[in-house]
């Protein structure tokens, strides 16, 4: 089994959000013990923003590793333990919000993927990037 920074690459979908990782220092940390759990922007999750915002962040280190720490929470947080929760605390800080009226929405974006196991945790695939307020 991969880490989670190895299994995203390898997956070949989230060129973007391997991209940041990198911009931000991130990879050692992603490619740690762990576990964490992730919740993965796909390509088209970023092709989503605003033309020009991507590389914007690319440029602002800070700024790009509060979004993608957002995206992260400690602990292994499957499926299943997900749809008792109402939010979940990211390392950024923040709190995401948790809606499983629907399909698990986490704040504004869908989980469409979800409990893709890595030797550090877990990555559950979104469709658009999260963004703390």
């Amino acid at each position: 089994m991969s880490n989670i920074v190895e299994t995203a690459i390898a997956a070949g979908k989230f060129n973007t959000l391997v991209a940041a990782v990198k911009a931000a220092g991130l990879v050692e940390t992603l490619s740690g013990a762990g576990p964490f759990t992730v919740f993965a922007p796909t390509d088209e999750a970023f092709a989503k923003l605003p033309e020009g915002a991507v590389e914007n962040l690319l440029k602002d280190k800070e700024k790009l590793s509060a979004i993608l720490t957002y995206h992260v929470v400690s602990g292994k947080v499957m499926a299943a333990d997900v749809m008792n929760l109402k939010s979940a605390k990211t390392v950024q800080g923040n709190e995401l919000s948790i809606n499983t009226e629907n399909g698990v929405m986490v704040d504004n974006s869908k989980v469409i993927t979800a409990d893709i196991l890595c030797d550090n945790g877990v990555i559950h695939i979104i469709d658009s990037v999260l963004m703390p307020s």
